[in-house]
């Protein structure tokens, strides 16, 4: 199968990426501005617990480049440790201890020091909850009691109010919850978190402008019409998406008369993405194929007016919770599952890859069709039509 190769983002970027997450956005949103899958925007949110990573600054009492210039000059005078101090305004020990790490007096270049600097700062330092063990044990105790780290904080301040390494901020419980990299606090304790949340979210994310478990003007499928319901004629399909790992996704498509199958890369489960993709896909089958679409719920086709236009295929929508109304596409699903187990990252699969899979299935006889292939039946069913 194909792969997508990890898609690498600028320090530009990244900077655009953690502006967008901090307004808000979801990541389908933030990866159709950058251009990247939501699924890669997700492993990189999800690395750093969804915390916007502080932008590095030099401590005010570092030695700068224009500093290390100055030493460098004093060194090509045979200046001495004191009189280059002295010009620094800086201590002798500052002097001497810099350039004795890089490379001492004929070695010392100010542009390598000042860059091996840099890099020895990006160290991580430990949070309390890593230096202090019993805090650490108070803490996870309380989490396992299904306390919030705001309630644990706030219990912590009042328990030990004049021992400070005995007090810690919520969301410095967050971010050791969120970011396992710090192997503070182990993973299991974020089931009994209320939000059910597997990273920080900022505090204006909303969804406001997403309405969600209501689809506007949607046709019920009540009132669609018989020859739907009793698979009289072609160009009736079933569709859903079927989820992976990452926020990943594939659409599916399963015509009722044959059981044929169609699979759709899209990349993202939002509604403009969805559309898009089932739109593209539709439009490639002949008009006698293209009569109606049903659809559960889920609001990846709130945009249903738009395909509607595009593809001249009324959508029609289940009830609530009734996947059984869409059982061709349901049955269809478990079987793929045979192709993609649960917790597969679905990005990695191309078009092409998606299209093989659906041809094996296809030319697969099934019992429901008197062992007769579903291409076969498909087939048959638009000769009788055109």
């Amino acid at each position: 199968m194909g792969k997508m190769g990890r898609p690498r983002l600028s320090a530009v970027q990244k900077a655009d990426l953690w502006q967008r997450w901090k307004q808000g956005q979801s990541l389908s949103e933030i990866g159709r501005a950058l251009g990247k899958h939501a699924g890669s925007i997700h492993g990189l949110v999800s690395s750093n617990g969804g915390f916007i990573p502080p932008v590095r600054q030099r401590a005010r009492w570092a030695l700068t480049l224009a500093e290390r210039e100055e030493i460098s000059r004093g060194l090509a005078t045979v200046c001495s440790i004191r009189q280059i101090a002295a010009t620094l305004g800086r201590a002798p020990s500052t002097i001497s201890r810099e350039i004795h790490r890089h490379g001492g007096a004929p070695g010392y270049r100010a542009s390598v020091a000042d860059g091996r600097a840099w890099e020895r700062a990006r160290r991580p330092k430990l949070c309390r909850l890593a230096t202090n063990p019993m805090l650490q044990r108070m803490v996870a105790s309380k989490l396992a009691l299904e306390w919030s780290p705001e309630q644990i904080a706030g219990w912590l301040k009042r328990e030990f109010p004049a021992q400070d390494t005995m007090q810690i901020s919520h969301e410095t419980i967050y971010r050791s919850l969120f970011i396992q990299a710090r192997g503070v606090l182990k993973k299991e304790l974020l089931r009994p978190l209320r939000s059910r949340r597997m990273m920080r979210r900022a505090k204006r994310a909303s969804t406001a402008s997403q309405p969600r478990g209501q689809i506007i003007d949607g046709i019920s499928i009540r009132d669609r019409p018989a020859d739907v319901e009793d698979r009289a004629i072609p160009g009736h399909w079933e569709g859903d998406l079927i989820a992976g790992s990452k926020i990943t996704h594939i659409a599916t498509l399963v015509e009722r008369q044959s059981r044929f199958t169609m699979l759709v890369k899209v990349p993202g489960k939002d509604t403009a993405s969805v559309v898009t993709a089932l739109s593209q896909q539709i439009r490639r089958l002949p008009s006698a194929l293209r009569r109606s679409l049903t659809w559960d719920r889920g609001m990846e086709l709130a945009q249903h007016k738009r395909l509607t236009i595009a593809t001249n295929v009324q959508v029609y929508f289940c009830d609530p919770q009734s996947p059984w109304q869409r059982g061709t596409n349901e049955n269809t699903n478990r079987l793929l599952r045979q192709y993609f187990s649960k917790g597969t990252d679905l990005s990695r699969y191309s078009q092409a890859d998606l299209d093989r899979v659906a041809l094996r299935l296809n030319q697969r006889p099934r019992k429901t069709l008197g062992f007769q292939t579903p291409a076969a039946i498909l087939g048959v069913g638009v000769a009788h039509t055109g």
